[in-house]
């Protein structure tokens, strides 16, 4: 099979010697007269990429590809009791793939800016989705041996020779030994974690004294500071109000920005040099800015491939099962995302820190 719908993967050209980029300024692009904030259903159109993407489904154990089927989308297996609330299917690795590439795009193509040295042999990535970082750093650093995690095996088979991929909980104890990886990486593990602190703990303890912990999560509340997107549109009324009332249904937050939940954990653990970079990521291409207005046409690309994988699960938890709206809300959405006149956005973090030397 073919992956030629992949955006290119940036990359960086090594460790990360260079100060983390600074937010760009969001000013938005001048709106063009002729569009208006009106929602017109005969407007509306999916937005669909193409399905080619690797599985590693053969070579793992028919046991543990027993998904779970919540309208017609699959989801991890139940043998884990993490309830994660994202699909696991190929159109959902579509997005995870792009989403990877505005995520290298906002670093200016690095895959990471802690201070790694160039001469890492140990890395874990937790919550690995399509294997897609663990690939990139694998390539990049040919001596190191990276390890990647997810509670689903959906990673592709063909891989570097120094990149494996192993089914795990990050939510339950790590099985690897103390002071094992030179570097562990955490994204986008919001609405899977429980308690942030022991979450980082765990982190802190498998990292060897010197070595980093990297993590970079996104607020999925979409804000706003111009006034443009109006309190009765589905931005408001349909996405911020389901994500804003999961994290309790679900016992885990969505809002870790909010509540500081990265940094206070690794403060907790025990890191050092610690250091916090955050950023505005539009949700469609609206700023003026070159590189954040492809940031911003990537994010309305990952939402507009799968709106649905995002949005059933939060919906049913939050409002109950097949209630009445779910489509038209949808539908909306849709439409609010191809509209540039809505300067929406959302907020994301990068904290790093350091396990001191023994």
């Amino acid at each position: 099979m073919t992956d030629s719908w992949r955006p290119t993967s940036a990359r960086s050209s090594g460790s990360s010697p260079l100060k983390p980029p600074e937010q760009a300024e969001l000013i938005a692009e001048p709106d063009s007269e002729d569009e208006e904030y009106q929602y017109d259903e005969d407007r509306d159109r999916d937005s669909a990429l193409g399905s080619d993407i690797e599985s590693s489904a053969s070579s793992i154990a028919s046991s543990i590809l027993e998904y779970r089927t919540i309208q017609g989308r699959t989801y991890h297996s139940d043998r884990h009791n993490a309830n994660y609330f994202i699909p696991n299917d190929e159109q959902q690795l579509q997005s995870i793939d792009i989403t990877h590439h505005y995520l290298t795009l906002l670093l200016e193509d690095r895959l990471f800016i802690a201070p790694i040295p160039n001469n890492i042999q140990n890395v874990l990535d937790i919550g690995t989705g399509s294997g897609i970082w663990s690939i990139d750093f694998a390539e990049q650093f040919p001596n190191a041996q990276v390890i990647g995690t997810d509670l689903s095996p959906m990673q592709p088979m063909w891989v570097p020779p120094n990149v494996r991929f192993e089914l795990e909980d990050c939510t339950q104890p790590w099985s690897w030994p103390e002071s094992y990886f030179d570097f562990v990486h955490l994204r986008y593990l919001f609405g899977a974690i429980p308690d942030w602190n022991e979450f980082l703990q765990q982190a802190y303890r498998v990292t060897r004294p010197g070595g980093w912990v990297e993590s970079c999560e996104t607020e999925v509340i979409i804000k706003c500071d111009d006034g443009s997107v109006p309190p009765d549109s589905a931005f408001v009324t349909f996405w911020n109000k389901i994500y804003s009332e999961i994290g309790d249904k679900l016992g885990k937050s969505f809002e870790p920005i909010t509540y500081n939940l990265q940094e206070n954990a690794f403060r907790a653990a025990g890191f050092r040099n610690i250091e916090v970079y955050e950023y505005k990521l539009p949700v469609t291409g609206w700023p003026t800015d070159k590189r954040m207005s492809e940031v911003g046409q990537y994010v309305q690309l990952t939402l507009l491939n799968d709106l649905e994988g995002y949005t059933l699960m939060p919906w049913n938890t939050v409002m109950g099962e097949n209630a009445p709206g779910y489509k038209e809300n949808l539908a909306q959405m849709r439409w609010e995302l191809q509209n540039r006149r809505l300067h929406g956005y959302m907020k994301t973090r990068y904290v790093y820190g350091q396990k001191p030397e023994a």
